[in-house]
């Protein structure tokens, strides 16, 4: 689908803001021949196996440790202005859940930490569960993780770390399955402990804020006809792109209430995708993590 609608063989320079362990990069550049990828990711371990699994293609891709806010800056230190199209692969990586060290899962027993790169700053886990207040965790559980049990797992949370530091992924699990009543606990589809894992790592790596910067950068940096692809994994994330998308595709913002337009906005997008691309069966097969994400695609008018 991706190469779908970026169709890369009519393009001559595509970012790929989240690289990952190269996978998008690697079809699109088998896609097309003359077509060029700057990939962009902060995990410096995913870049070292990126790296690794495009040599193939030197020469036709360039790398860079940051993180996808910082884009702008990497196009300049390339020596391209423009691109023409754009890939984001959001939330966490398969690489980051599978290893245990890196703390983003309950499935393995881990030091809390949950960071995707360790040189942007970001605190990790740990600090947020054992010093933030009964008010501060309930209000992230339940923005980020909206979860309807956020009070019970906060003051879980608060209860727990009285007696002893919380240190470990399995340790913040427990916590938090037992927080639940044994019922719901029962009936759960998913871990209880799955949107609180959630809402911590949105928070650890201001994962929104880093969106809404990207994008209100993005479409000056689209030559006309390049197109935006998003993959988002949660509600939040799918929301502000739709709303963004809503935004830059229209001729007026300003409020309802406004008899006389004066907001002086000029379209820059065209959507392409009316509602969102979702896994078919056979994808869900292949890959059950791709069950939530969901494709939005624009095209950059002008």
């Amino acid at each position: 689908q991706v190469i779908k609608w970026l169709e890369p063989e009519k393009k001559k320079r595509l970012l790929d803001a989240t690289l990952g362990l190269g996978g998008h990069t690697l079809a699109i550049l088998r896609s097309s021949p003359g077509v060029q990828v700057l990939g962009i990711d902060q995990d410096e371990e995913a870049l070292r196996l990126a790296e690794q699994r495009l040599a193939e293609y030197e020469g036709r891709f360039f790398l860079a440790l940051s993180s996808y806010r910082d884009f702008d800056r990497i196009l300049k230190e390339v020596g391209w202005d423009k691109v023409d199209g754009a890939l984001l692969d959001l939330g966490v990586s398969s690489m980051q859940l599978d290893i245990p060290e890196r703390g983003f899962s309950f499935l393995h027993d881990g030091p809390l930490d949950m960071r995707m790169s360790k040189k942007e700053g970001f605190i990790p886990a740990r600090n947020i569960v054992n010093n933030y207040s009964f008010s501060q965790l309930k209000e992230i559980i339940a923005r980020y993780g909206q979860d309807p049990l956020a009070g019970r797992i906060a003051r879980a949370i608060v209860e727990a770390r009285a007696k002893q530091k919380i240190e470990t992924t399995l340790e913040l699990a427990e916590i938090v399955k037992n927080a639940y009543p044994p019922r719901m606990r029962f009936k759960a589809k998913k871990h209880p402990a799955t949107r609180t894992f959630q809402a911590l790592r949105i928070v650890v790596n201001q994962e929104l804020d880093v969106l809404e910067e990207f994008l209100n950068k993005i479409v000056h940096y689209l030559n006309p006809g390049a197109r935006l692809a998003i993959i988002s994994f949660h509600s939040l994330e799918d929301r502000i792109v739709k709303l963004f998308f809503k935004r830059e595709s229209s001729e007026c913002i300003c409020p309802p209430q406004k008899v006389i337009c004066d907001c002086n906005h000029e379209k820059t997008l065209h959507i392409l995708t009316k509602k969102p691309i979702i896994p078919d069966e056979e994808e869900l097969t292949r890959n059950s993590r791709s069950r939530s994400a969901k494709l939005r695609v624009a095209e950059r008018v002008g």
